[in-house]
């Protein structure tokens, strides 16, 4: 049996496949801090695992390379992508997101903001009104101090139906895989559908601090349930990384950041 299948049929039961994006998150995740660049004999192993045939990676990668993210040149007879400039830059600020650690402390205090936009790391409560896990800037009406009792309904407003299916998903995915001993390329295609999944949900939704979730998600908190994930699979992802057989070749050796992902710096 094959042992990530269920991750994979969670992928494209979705629907069409955004490859573009698929590919987007494979080169944060396993090209960025592996020297930037990967040749197209590897990418396309990996995408072909996940399911994802090679005339749809192609048509990703001139989207991609259009676009600006990525630039391609020839080794021999082997294409090599690289992450443009721009491409770089833009991954700098998800990536903080993404791999962030997860919440450690309770929050003793909490900022009602209200103003004309959104404060950075917050959460809407009602029409220029936000609830944020620290103080605010100039420009708003804010009161601050312990949060008090969360009412029940609090709850179903603060959590969207499709951040709540999100969610559910992503642990679903992590079961499927917790009990699993992985081959390299296995384990590089599951953490790839993992962080993929991650990443929508992190650049789509905020990530609610512990207080704030809804009691089905506190035991784990997703956001540890994926730090988890992670570093389980990241040891034997990483060798797929590292291996040379047929038409593979070693990929640079990890930046020293990759061993700072889902882990506070301080």
């Amino acid at each position: 049996m094959d042992p990530i299948a269920p991750l994979i049929q969670n992928f494209h039961a979705e629907g069409r496949p955004r490859v573009w994006s698929l590919v987007i998150t494979i080169f944060g995740d396993a090209v960025k801090h592996r020297g930037g660049h990967i040749a197209g004999v590897r990418l396309q192993t990996l995408l072909e695992r996940i399911g994802i045939e090679s005339g749809a990676m192609r048509t990703a990668l001139s989207r991609l390379a259009h676009d600006g993210w990525i630039t391609r040149e020839r080794q021999g007879r082997n294409s090599c992508y690289q992450l443009s400039q721009l491409g770089h830059q833009e991954f700098a600020s998800a990536t903080q997101l993404i791999y962030g650690a997860p919440q450690t402390k309770s929050v003793d205090r909490w900022t009602l903001a209200s103003g004309e936009t959104a404060p950075p790391n917050s959460i809407k409560i009602a029409p220029h009104l936000w609830l944020v896990a620290e103080d605010v800037g100039a420009g708003y009406l804010s009161v601050s101090g312990e949060l008090g009792v969360i009412p029940e309904n609090f709850f179903s407003r603060i959590l969207s139906d499709d951040h709540r299916r999100a969610l559910d998903m992503l642990s679903q995915d992590i079961k499927s895989v917790s009990n699993s001993d992985l081959e390299p390329l296995d384990a590089m295609a599951a953490r790839t559908l993992l962080i993929h999944r991650w990443r929508r949900i992190v650049l789509r939704f905020s990530i609610l601090p512990n207080e704030l979730m809804p009691p089905e998600f506190r035991d784990p908190p997703p956001h540890d349930e994926m730090a988890a994930a992670y570093k389980r699979l990241a040891p034997m992802a990483e060798k797929w990384l590292d291996l040379r057989a047929g038409k593979l070749t070693p990929m640079p050796a990890a930046s020293k950041d990759f061993d700072a992902r889902f882990r506070d710096k301080t």
